[in-house]
């Protein structure tokens, strides 16, 4: 199953700390910079969301949100405003390689880049810990397919 966003947000909620807006150019369009990098873009309101674009109150709840990200609480989605024009690590970002679900469906981790288990499942973690990550399997393939015997026998379902 290839990456397919979410729209939860998680990721965007703390991008405020990695760009900026640098300038204002009007009608929109923004020059950003990305605080760790340098690299700077110029990005513009997507025509179909400047009335989100316009609510400031994610920031209230998510201080260190992207400037350019919104959630609209009616449709319990995050939007890019600038989608269309957004930053290349944007461009290149998903969030997950693999989801994991515990037994109701609902989401119990996330292996992300190559082989990091972001989870808070104490569970899961301790069988991540000893079942999985030793290091013992060096192709890729294979440990995935490792990762989802095991964590299927112990009754989550793993989305790749």
């Amino acid at each position: 199953m290839p990456f397919e966003c979410s729209q939860c947000g998680e990721c965007c909620s703390h991008l405020g700390l990695v760009h900026t807006i640098r300038k204002d150019l009007g009608d929109y369009r923004y020059l950003v910079n990305n605080e760790y990098t340098g690299e700077k873009t110029i990005v513009s309101v997507d025509p179909d969301k400047i009335d989100l674009f316009s609510d400031r109150t994610l920031f209230a709840e998510r201080p260190e949100a992207c400037p350019f990200f919104r959630f609209d609480h009616a449709l319990s989605k995050g939007f890019c405003t600038v989608h269309l024009t957004r930053p290349e690590i944007c461009r290149d970002y998903g969030c997950w390689r693999m989801l994991i679900l515990d037994a109701d469906g609902g989401r119990a981790g996330r292996i992300m880049y190559q082989r990091f288990l972001a989870s808070e499942d104490e569970r899961l973690t301790r069988i991540f810990e000893e079942q999985i990550n030793d290091g013992i399997v060096p192709d890729d393939a294979a440990w995935d397919k490792r990762v989802k015997l095991a964590l299927s026998r112990a009754g989550y379902m793993v989305l790749m």
